[in-house]
């Protein structure tokens, strides 16, 4: 007994406030073995004499202990235990008194039966079943309370015996459902109703069948919403979030309901919220159902924008200078939100329509400022959804926004500037184009407003948005008065700094200069010394912590404007400006995780790197410390399951993904976007520096490398992946074997992301650099394991890609298949089709690092690649599938043509394809045949030719959509002539090609064409130079044409030989000034700039 009294002295302690006390108890308690803490609190949980916080917290622990520990612990069980366990947890639900206490029991014997499901879906507890049937038909209401919360917090309780049971699970829950002496029942059997249904969401008979309870879970949403229960409403949300397609037999009621629990106020703001939750959820996880209910979704709108009015009166506002996070539980900014995440889901044409007139009337309230507030949020929250809609009657729109920057309540005149920051970002370039003079003097109007700081930093920011996404060259006029009114804010603000330490608008100021500065480039230089004293005396000085935002946004505008101003004009204080920021620097290591200097200093540091190029090297050593620091921070995670989520609250800075069965997995988000930035500045300095970060590749691919599987942040493994061939090439000066071995260390992995990696986005990235690294690498940088594990995982990347194609036919046969889904459709078909290019790139570097050795390990693919270039295919495949074949035959030949009896024809076919991609993938590869392929290709070349020719001579062959398949058929035909001459009649087409030149689309087909063309004068063709040299004022004229256009580089060899061509042509006088007459004066210039460099 006395360890019992012991343990329970422990679990109090565990619960103590003090928190040495509870961290020892925390250790004596984890020390305890597992076999022994089941039998303690079980006897703690069934100890009539405990008391009921050690009971409940002995209950929490073995329900934890089960969830997280079960394999370690149970097995070990002696039989008798196990048993006993199973036995002592029914006998208790049967005998415990305490509501509180009975929850939790219920819970520990769900998660037990969680963990007793066998992998072939036997319930290896069969007693508990026989229990629930009982229990749901017992007399007792406690009984059939448990019964229900076992059966919600566990609906795969039935396993394999699931179907079997079916109609008795159905049967349960309506007779739970219509029990109407018992409230408490009725909205325990909706919830269980509702888990089962999320549980099964992907079984569409299943959902199907019971769809007739769906009825009754709405009315119980209804009756315990009065009840102050909102909890049958958020399954509601869940429901319309994983399995809406259950809703829809009953949508138009699911709709009215949820539209009248928004409407009434004397319900909770979060009941309101959670009833227009599921509206909005609706509006993205099933648009098209939903756009056929648009009556009711027109009724919802005005519920949003009325939360919107929802706003306080506070005199303090405009005077604030710490902007407080908003307040997400406000009704204003969920009706906000919902409004964005409405317009986004439905789409422009239905949203914009049903709210104009209601945002009309708003801005017309003079009587209300919260009204205009509301209307112009509200105009801010749809740009990004009704885009198109709105770009209509942008004019309009803008004229009218722009009335609110002198409106007379200051909040409005803040929302005008939020309208106008939206809009500069939802439309641009556009915005800046049509309304740049209206809205820049708008805007400079406004950040005069001295009495209401947090409008005047308001109109900072919406002009940073405009700036940012300013063309150049429409910013130019305005930079002698927006510097001016910049400078003379900000000197006023640094007095009142100095004077209040009010230092929210400066914070602002400081980032416009940036923004101005970064869009004007060079034309900042003449203001440059206005700016720089007073910014680094901020650096300086403003060093206490409340200023560190502050302090941090001019650390990035100094380096921004010393980026735009270039090295020359930098340069003088480039050196001083290193030293504030080491400054910085040395006090690193005291700086917390979320400091916001840290990611701007980072930042900083790589803009001084571009800024000083190789010179930067000599600040590695100091830089490279607090970078590894932060890109190396690890975030804190935690697995939970619901009930412990119910603890935590998502603004202690917590995220969570739903993991289905009742758990979740959490990640504290604080200094991810910090190591995003210092994995992409690693990635930035192994770019600039090149050899010269070599002393640091080691540390960086062993950081890196890792990372390719860091889930939390996108921006992080995108980075890892670009890093790798960067990190390859700094790495090469320290010879080949080092860098064997570097590569080694990383080659795995990425082959391993290629297969895992989630997100289209990043895998496009991982395989891109994979392909830039073996291109680096070159022969032999691949094992047979790895060439094994690729070829699967290519497989499986084209067999997805045909299945997703599959999966897009099925659903545009679907019912609710409209124009809009039609749009993501295609937006999906682009991302499948990106990705099919990184498989072609891939397959680009292996074929030509390992040439004809790798085609017997392609021939797994072969089947496939044929299937991508079948007729009935979409065009991006066929194009694919033939740029493949191409690489077949450029760098496996003449192997490849035992393939041949598979490509061929569809090539030959496909250069009359009525897609130019497809032509000129096909030309191309005409080509190459001709150049690389060999003798068994030379029928095919005599074939070719009279249908490259018949596509250049099309009428529209130069057309912007067609000029590019036809340069490329117009080298095909000059490579046939060179490498392929006796498959063609050289005399009778030269003269026709010669026509056809230059090449200006193509550059690098261009390059074999002037090579071709220099081979033909300088062997003195006649047809080519034509009699007496006639044709060469013709020949001037396409060299010129063809070094003005840039299609021919200094670097390439072919200018040699062209500048010699036209020193031949200068030694003739007569001949010379002929030729130079032909030409403009930038084919003039061309020529001199191609005799200078060459």
């Amino acid at each position: 007994m006395a360890e019992h009294q012991q343990f329970y002295l422990l679990l109090g302690n565990l619960m103590s406030p003090d928190n040495t006390v509870r961290k020892q108890a925390e250790e004596t308690y984890d020390n305890i073995p597992g076999q022994n803490k089941v039998t303690f609190l079980l006897q703690a949980v069934r100890d009539a004499s405990a008391t009921e916080e050690v009971k409940q917290m002995a209950a929490v622990l073995l329900r934890r202990l089960l969830s997280s520990s079960f394999e370690e612990v149970y097995p070990g069980l002696t039989l008798e235990m196990q048993t006993a366990i199973k036995t002592e947890l029914l006998t208790s639900i049967q005998q415990e008194t305490s509501p509180t206490i009975l929850k939790k029991v219920c819970d520990i014997a769900a998660e037990l039966s969680r963990n007793l499901i066998d992998d072939d879906g036997n319930n290896q507890w069969p007693e508990v079943l026989k229990f629930l049937f009982d229990s749901v038909n017992s007399d007792s209401v406690n009984l059939r309370e448990a019964a229900l919360h076992i059966f919600w917090n566990f609906p795969g309780i039935f396993g394999n015996q699931q179907q079997h049971y079916m109609e008795v699970i159905k049967r349960m829950l309506v007779q739970c459902m219509q029990d109407q002496a018992n409230p408490q029942i009725r909205t325990l059997a909706a919830r269980a109703a509702a888990s089962f249904v999320l549980s099964n969401e992907s079984n569409t008979a299943l959902l199907k069948h019971f769809s007739d309870l769906l009825p009754g879970i709405l009315q119980t949403v209804n009756e315990s919403c009065y009840q102050s229960d909102d909890s049958v409403l958020k399954s509601l949300v869940e429901i319309a979030d994983t399995a809406p397609k259950y809703l829809r037999p009953n949508l138009e009621a699911t709709l009215q309901l949820c539209l009248k629990l928004c409407a009434d106020i004397s319900l909770t703001n979060m009941q309101r919220q959670l009833a227009l939750e599921v509206i909005v959820t609706l509006s993205e996880t099933a648009a098209a159902m939903l756009r056929k209910h648009t009556a009711i979704v027109a009724q919802s709108v005005p519920q949003m924008l009325a939360m919107m009015v929802d706003l306080e009166e506070d005199d303090e506002w405009s005077m604030a200078d710490e902007l407080e996070d908003d307040d997400f539980d406000s009704n204003a900014v969920a009706g906000e939100s919902a409004l964005d995440r409405i317009a986004c889901g439905l789409g422009g044409k239905i949203i914009l329509p049903m709210i104009k007139q209601h945002i009309m009337q708003m801005l017309q309230n003079t009587a209300d400022w919260k009204y205009r507030h509301a209307g112009l949020m509200a105009l801010s929250a749809i740009g990004e959804g009704c885009h198109q809609q709105m770009e209509a009657i942008l004019n309009e729109i803008v004229s009218f926004v722009l009335l609110f920057c002198s409106d007379p309540h200051p909040r409005v005149r803040y929302a005008a500037c939020n309208a106008i920051g939206q809009m500069a970002t939802d439309f641009a370039p556009t915005f800046q184009k049509k309304f740049h003079d209206k809205v820049i003097s708008a805007l400079l109007q406004t950040m005069e407003d001295q009495s209401n700081p947090r409008v005047q930093a308001h109109a900072a920011a919406a002009l940073i948005n405009f700036t940012e996404d300013c063309p150049k060259s429409l910013l130019i006029p305005y930079l002698d008065s927006l510097v001016q009114h910049l400078h003379v804010i900000m000197v006023a603000k640094l007095q009142e700094l100095i004077q209040k330490g009010t230092k929210l608008v400066l914070e602002q100021v400081v980032t416009s200069i940036a923004s101005v500065a970064d869009t004007a480039e060079e034309k900042f230089v003449p203001y440059y010394d206005l700016f720089m004293p007073s910014l680094k005396h901020i650096v300086e000085n403003a060093v206490q912590k409340e200023l560190r935002l502050l302090r941090g946004k001019t650390i990035e505008c100094i380096s921004l404007i010393g980026l735009a101003v270039g090295k020359e004009k930098f340069m003088p204080d480039a050196s001083a400006v290193m030293q504030l920021l080491l400054k910085t620097q040395t006090d690193f290591n005291d700086l917390d995780d979320d400091d916001p200097q840290i990611s701007y200093m980072i930042s900083a540091w790589a803009r001084m790197c571009k800024i000083l190029g190789k010179e930067f090297q000599q600040y590695l050593p100091v830089v490279m410390g607090p970078l590894m620091k932060t890109a190396s921070i690890k975030p804190e995670v935690a697995l939970l399951d619901t009930q412990d989520m119910e603890n935590i609250s998502e603004d202690d800075g917590w995220e969570f993904v739903n993991l289905g069965d009742q758990q979740s997995f959490g990640i504290k988000t604080a200094g991810l976007e910090e190591k995003a930035t210092a994995c992409q500045m690693l990635v930035c300095y192994a770019k600039e520096l090149k050899e010269g970060f070599v002393e640091y590749t080691e540390q960086v691919v062993k950081l890196m490398v890792p990372l390719l599987k860091f889930y939390f942040h996108d921006g992080v493994r995108v980075a890892a992946a670009e890093s790798m061939p960067l990190l390859l090439e700094c790495a090469r000066v320290r010879g080949p074997e080092y860098l064997t071995q570097m590569w080694h260390f990383m080659c795995d992995a990425l082959i391993k992301a290629i297969g895992t990696e989630p997100n289209s986005d990043v895998l496009s990235e991982i395989m891109h650099s994979f392909a830039k690294c073996i291109e680096s690498m070159g022969d032999g940088c691949l094992n047979n394991e790895h060439f094994e594990e690729l070829g699967g995982i290519l497989k499986g990347k084209l067999e997805e890609h045909f299945k997703n194609q599959e999966l897009r036919h099925a659903k545009r046969q679907d019912e609710d298949y409209d124009e809009q889904v039609e749009e993501t459709l295609q937006d999906e078909d682009e991302n499948d089709v990106y990705i099919l290019t990184k498989v072609s790139d891939i397959l680009h570097s292996v074929f030509s690092s390992y040439k004809e050795k790798v085609l017997p390990w392609f021939e797994q693919l072969l089947q496939l690649i044929v299937q991508l270039i079948c007729p009935s295919r979409p065009w991006a495949d066929r194009q694919w599938g033939l740029c493949i074949f191409d690489d077949v035959v450029e760098h496996c030949s003449p192997s490849s043509f035992k393939y041949a009896e598979y490509f061929l024809r569809p090539m030959l076919q496909s250069l009359c394809d009525s897609s130019p991609e497809v032509r000129q993938a096909a030309a191309y590869g005409m080509g190459i045949m001709a150049q690389y392929g060999g003798e068994n290709y030379r029928p095919f070349c005599t074939e070719a030719i009279p249908l490259l020719v018949g596509v250049i001579q099309a009428a529209d062959s130069h057309s912007k959509e067609n000029i590019n398949a036809t340069e490329n058929c117009i080298s095909a035909v000059g490579k046939v002539m060179r490498f392929r001459s006796e498959c063609v009649n050289v005399n009778e087409i030269l003269p026709h090609w010669l026509g056809w030149l230059p090449l200006n689309e193509d550059k690098e087909e261009a390059v074999h064409t002037f090579d071709f063309l220099c081979d033909l004068i300088e062997s003195n063709n006649p047809i080519v130079l034509g009699p007496d040299n006639a044709n060469l004022p013709k020949i001037f004229l396409i060299i010129a044409e063809g070094v003005a256009n840039e299609s021919v580089k200094s670097e390439d060899a072919c200018s040699k030989r062209l500048a010699n061509v036209i020193r031949q042509v200068q030694v003739s006088a007569a001949l010379w000034t002929q030729c130079v007459s032909t030409l403009n004066e930038t084919q003039q210039k061309a020529v001199q700039d191609l005799l200078n460099a060459a």
